[in-house]
């Protein structure tokens, strides 16, 4: 176990997240080209951004994973199981999901612009799971803010203490190289295209100009603290750019070195950590027609401990019977392979019919619920309506589909034939519209709703027979045949609240 390493990647649009993504595939020989991860056609093969919306909008709108392995000096092959996040602010709720099955996170930053809206959003996520944080200041071979005001500015915005573990010689015109704090070794740009090509110099001789910024960078900061790091309170920064190769190895031997393995996972009856003999996992994301030439639907489970084997009897919790576990799918890049074994950290896909839910728990022996994997309210509410009404049947397959994956949620009134999606974002709605015509071959239209949001209603059935009865122009199923109230604004919810104090409205739902 203590050979994995399960981590994320955090960022605002634009940072430079899907070039790493690729950077750090290359060096641990998932892919063999540079570009493959955004190359079109053919090569396309690693990509971790693959939908049509995200080819056309250069944007992830899914959590993809990929497995790579690599030997390390006194360490054997230590395996890497990265998950790519969505970094678009509308896709909070999968990225939310995709944060509950890591045990650590590469946060990064662009050095022109530093901590983004969206990045302090993730960072949040991450706070509040306690996962731990590398900072990785990007394209510092162009023109960037000062390297002391980057520092501050993540340390006052995110309250983290922060330790430099290198230094930028100059940036964009000016910019020669960057120099590592722990070998003291400079890594220069080369060629006609300035990028680092393996060439580090040894004891390299500092610009005078910059010998007292890397003296107070070294010294005015705090010493890296293994435990403070995996404690979630302080956060080593690494500079460099993904594009050219700078800062890629040292990050990569970081989380080699200092990530922690796998966690303990909360659970109803206490955390349960790796060391559990038996096999337990979660479903943090399910994703349907990742190849739609076979209309697959594939779970992604996180192992949480024990060993897997393929063939194996599992329980899903909300199931109650056992499922066996034939074809379970590591990733490896674009490319999967059949997993013979599996060990805790791993994420595994399993092909299912809809049998398989995002929070569903599995285990041995049907005795463990894994807790932390909410619905979040929906921020934006829409009608569907078909362009052809005789596809109704596939409307209702396609909806439930995406409601289970995520990516939208359902509503079906009480009173009233149209169905009600929402999303936490705008951009969710595009990515409905474009899945339902190219997976499902349905076209429709998002009409305005009378709504604004919706609460799940909690509380005793008479309460809720009771509520019911006064308000059911107002009342909807969930996917799950939950009652949900749904509000025409923020004002309805806390009347509804105060005059039926024996219920509560909540803005999330455990899964």
């Amino acid at each position: 176990m203590s050979n994995r390493r399960t981590f994320a990647i955090i960022s605002h649009p634009d940072a430079g997240k899907t070039t790493l993504t690729e950077k750090l595939l290359l060096s641990g020989g998932a892919i063999h080209l540079a570009g493959e991860v955004k190359a079109r056609g053919q090569a396309r093969r690693a990509r971790s951004d693959w939908m049509k919306i995200e080819q056309q909008r250069g944007i992830s709108v899914t959590s993809s994973v990929m497995t790579f392995a690599r030997e390390f000096d006194g360490q054997g092959e230590i395996t890497f199981n990265l998950l790519d996040t969505p970094g678009h602010e509308d896709f909070s709720e999968d990225t939310y999901r995709t944060l509950t099955a890591v045990d650590s996170a590469v946060m990064v930053i662009d050095a022109a612009k530093g901590i983004e809206p969206q990045t302090r959003k993730l960072f949040e996520v991450c706070r509040m799971r306690n996962v731990p944080i590398i900072t990785f200041i990007n394209k510092v071979d162009r023109e960037g803010r000062p390297g002391f005001e980057l520092l501050d500015e993540v340390a006052d915005a995110l309250a983290l203490d922060v330790s430099p573990q290198g230094w930028p010689l100059g940036m964009g015109g000016l910019f020669q190289g960057v120099l590592d704090f722990s070998t003291g070794a400079v890594a220069r740009p080369e060629g006609p295209s300035r990028e680092f090509l393996g060439t580090r110099e040894a004891d390299a001789p500092i610009p005078a100009e910059l010998a007292e910024e890397i003296e107070l960078a070294q010294g005015g900061y705090p010493e890296f603290d293994e435990v403070a790091y995996r404690s979630g309170d302080l956060t080593p920064v690494y500079w460099g750019s993904a594009l050219k190769n700078f800062g890629v190895e040292e990050l990569i031997g970081a989380i080699a070195r200092h990530a922690p393995p796998p966690r303990p996972q909360p659970a109803d009856g206490g955390a349960i950590g790796p060391e559990r003999p038996d096999v337990t996992g979660f479903i943090f994301k399910v994703q349907a027609n990742m190849d739609p030439q076979h209309r697959d639907r594939i779970a992604f489970m996180r192992m949480v401990s024990g060993t897997f084997r393929r063939g194996m009897k599992l329980v899903p919790s909300g199931l109650g019977k056992p499922i066996a576990v034939h074809s379970p799918i590591l990733f490896f890049a674009q490319d999967r392979e059949l997993a013979d074994t599996a060990e805790a950290g791993d994420i595994i896909g399993i092909p299912n019919h809809g049998t398989l839910r995002v929070g569903d728990s599995l285990s041995e022996r049907n005795d463990v619920r894994f807790t932390g994997l909410p619905n979040f309210a929906p921020e934006i509410l829409r009608r569907v309506a078909l362009v052809d009404p005789t596809k109704t049947k596939q409307l209702r397959k396609a909806l439930d589909d995406l409601s289970e994956e995520g990516v939208i949620q359902v509503f079906y009134p009480e009173i009233g034939a149209q169905w009600i999606v929402g999303v936490v974002g705008q951009l969710q709605l595009e990515v409905l519209v474009s899945r339902l015509e190219a997976e499902y071959k349905v076209a429709a239209m998002l009409e305005p709703s009378p709504f604004a949001t919706a609460r799940w209603i909690k509380g005793p059935v008479e309460a809720q027979e009771a509520f019911a009865g006064f308000n059911r122009a107002n009342l909807a199923r969930d996917r799950d045949g939950d009652m949900v109230f749904m509000a025409k604004s923020p004002w309805d919810i806390g009347y509804q609240q105060e005059k039926n104090p024996e219920l509560t409205f909540s803005a999330t739902k455990e899964r």
